[in-house]
């Protein structure tokens, strides 16, 4: 189960940083503050999606639910 659980918190690592990445790069190049924070909305919720899928991940892979297209 450990196996199943390790790619997809690699992965979450990963798209996390750079998404951390691209929200650094928009706050030291766009001068403007209000254009910050109206493009730091994407990168953070886009983090925020990610965890969520994660912890979604975690609970299937926990509850036995091997194959999501089995469902269909």
């Amino acid at each position: 189960m450990i196996k199943k659980i390790i790619a997809p918190i690699i992965i979450t690592i990963i798209l996390i940083f750079v998404e951390l990445i691209y929200l650094g790069i928009y706050i030291a190049l766009i001068p403007w503050i209000w254009l910050k924070i109206i493009l730091a909305v994407i990168p953070l919720g886009s983090i925020g999606v990610t965890i969520y899928v994660l912890i979604e991940r975690i609970h299937e892979v926990r509850s036995g639910e091997e194959d999501d297209l089995s469902q269909y």
